[in-house]
């Protein structure tokens, strides 16, 4: 096939990512953690790359004489590289801007393999010294070792293309394509991650119990009362030694019914307590700078309702910082494959003649495209003593 010559605009900038705002610059393109197109640090490959993306912006926005040129300037074999790498690069990109929230109350983790990992814990050893008599042994103490243990599941979905809807471009299937798989992986993960804390009748009664003396007193409804109560739960565990957990900061993790209620706490101006003989009445009572908000972080997670079909709009939760200490719970990532992969079916066609067909031809039976998404991701709760939870009544 004959190759027309590529537009020879500037390329210290490239076009906007479609659907998004983040500049498409080549550092942009080319960092993160894609794998699979091996010749991205080939400078002609990333002119290339550069010119497709001038181009392909062009022809989304309605200019004719862009779609004619997109048609004719690539290669077979240059198309199955370069388009399929701008899909994947606007992948990788929607998911970075895609907003997360589990890792405020879970530690991030990475695996190396399907296989059960195991994460060891060793408690004892730091109880108070005791006094030694002169020429008296020392007293031996012991140390228990713990464990927790999980692996990583694959999770992944097709979407079929017509080539049709490659001719037809306006209908918006490539631009919208890595939005909607960035967004499924996105919420995948957020899903995962609350659902290994709430059960479908509330907080998980395994890992919240009084047996591990993390339920709120009375569980109460969220409040500054019921915040102040939370914190002195969490506030009264200790480690195996019978000494003090320390706790710099927490989330507070509230289902959308009680975002309102929450952020009228955090953000208060000051606080009146009754404490030092005074009363919320104004008689005697002290008024405080909110402390609060120093110390929580307010996340609202809109799976709570729908994974807790009982307690979901007045249940909350408080997690000291997963990134200090003992996490309350671990997500982890297969290594090298921490963001979703992206591929597309190579197509079962070829030219009479001879001559490679790109994967916008679609396969010979039936023009289709077939894009696949994969990710990879498991989880387990690790440490009751660093999260407490209330059913809020």
């Amino acid at each position: 096939m004959t190759t027309a010559t590529l537009p020879s605009a500037g390329l210290n900038r490239l076009a906007t990512f479609e659907g998004g705002t983040e500049d498409a610059s080549t550092a942009n393109i080319f960092g993160g953690e894609g794998r699979r197109v091996t010749r991205r640090t080939d400078p002609a490959y990333q002119q290339g790359l550069s010119e497709v993306m001038r181009l392909y912006e062009r022809a989304l926005t309605g200019s004719r004489r862009a779609a004619l040129d997109f048609q004719e300037a690539l290669t077979r074999s240059d198309f199955s590289y370069l388009f399929a790498d701008v899909i994947d690069r606007q992948l990788l990109a929607a998911y970075s801007t895609m907003p997360i929230q589990w890792d405020t109350w879970a530690r991030r983790g990475r695996v190396r393999d399907f296989r059960t990992v195991k994460r060891f814990t060793l408690d004892g050893g730091k109880a108070l010294l005791s006094k030694v008599k002169e020429l008296a042994p020392y007293t031996a103490r012991s140390v228990a070792d713990g464990i927790y243990s999980y692996s990583v599941d694959k999770y992944g979905a097709e979407i079929d293309i017509s080539w049709e809807s490659i001719v037809n471009d306006d209908l918006g299937a490539f631009q919208d394509l890595p939005q909607a798989l960035a967004l499924a992986a996105r919420r995948t993960e957020e899903q995962f991650a609350t659902g290994l804390f709430a059960s479908s009748t509330g907080p998980n009664a395994t890992f919240y119990s009084s047996g591990n003396k993390n339920v709120v007193t009375g569980n109460p409804v969220l409040s500054v009362s019921g915040l102040q109560t939370a914190f002195t739960v969490l506030a009264s565990q200790v480690d195996s030694d019978g000494g003090p957990i320390y706790i710099n900061g927490v989330t507070l993790v509230v289902p959308p019914a009680l975002e309102v209620v929450a952020n009228n706490i955090i953000n208060a101006t000051e606080i009146i307590a009754a404490a030092g003989g005074g009363d919320n009445t104004g008689n005697d009572a002290l008024r405080v700078a909110n402390w609060l908000q120093n110390k929580i972080r307010v996340v609202v997670n809109p799976w709570l309702p729908l994974i807790d079909t009982t307690k979901g709009n007045t249940a909350w939760y408080l997690f000291a910082n997963p990134n200090e200490g003992r996490p309350a719970m671990e997500v982890g990532f297969l290594t090298g494959h921490e963001t979703p992969d992206l591929w597309v079916k190579a197509p079962d066609a070829m030219r009479v003649g001879g001559g490679m067909v790109g994967p916008e031809e679609g396969d010979f039976s039936n023009d289709g495209i077939r894009y696949r998404v994969r990710h990879v991701l498991g989880g387990v709760l690790q440490d009751p003593k660093s999260s407490v939870a209330s059913t809020g009544g």
